[in-house]
C-alpha cells in the first residue's frame, strides 16, 4: 500500500464532514493523527517531495503504536496528493453527501461568502482586486475518493 494522506469523515452530512485528518507513514504505514487542517494541508501540499514519516511529528517514531487504524469505524476518504494548500483567509469545507455517494468541497471567503466551483473562485477574484496574488490554480475543488469498504451498510449508496 502507499503512502497516503487521508481524513476520517464522520457519518454525518451537513457542516464539514471531516473529524479527524491522519497521514500514513511512507516507512511503517502507520497512521498518525494530524491536528489541524492547516497541518494536514500543508503535508498534502508537499507530499510527493516530502513524503510523510512518522518522524515529521514532535515525540513520535514508527516504534509508536498507530494512532488510528483502518477499519469500518468510520467512513475514510483518501485524498490526492499535492493539492494547493487552501489561501490565508480562506476556508475549504469538505461534506460527505447524505447517500455517502461522494463529497463536495466549498470554500468560504474571508467575508464569509460561499464558492462552489472554479467559475465562482474566477468571478470572486475578479470582483476583489485585494486578492490579485491568488489565482484559481489556488483553490482545488478535488474531491477525496470515499473508500467502501468503511460505508456503512446501511448506507443508501
Amino acid at each position: 500500500m502507499a503512502p497516503k494522506t487521508s481524513k476520517a469523515s464522520s457519518r454525518r452530512a451537513g457542516k464539514s464532514s471531516i473529524s479527524i485528518w491522519a497521514a500514513q507513514c511512507g516507512k511503517c504505514y502507520k497512521w498518525r493523527k494530524i491536528s489541524t487542517q492547516e497541518e494536514y494541508e500543508e503535508i498534502r501540499s508537499k507530499f510527493n517531495e516530502e513524503p510523510f514519516h512518522c518522524e515529521n511529528k514532535s515525540n513520535v517514531s514508527c516504534e509508536d503504536p498507530a494512532d488510528l487504524e483502518y477499519d469500518s469505524s468510520r467512513t475514510w476518504v483518501i485524498d490526492k496528493p499535492n493539492e494547493p494548500k487552501t489561501p490565508t483567509g480562506f476556508k475549504r469545507e469538505l461534506r460527505l453527501r447524505r447517500d455517502n455517494s461522494k463529497m463536495d468541497a466549498y470554500y468560504f471567503t474571508p467575508s464569509g461568502k460561499t464558492l462552489r466551483s472554479t467559475t465562482d473562485v474566477s468571478t470572486f477574484l475578479q470582483q476583489n482586486p485585494e486578492f490579485s496574488e491568488l489565482s484559481t490554480k489556488d483553490f482545488s475543488f478535488t474531491t477525496p475518493h470515499i473508500m467502501d469498504d468503511t460505508i456503512p451498510s446501511t448506507s443508501t449508496k
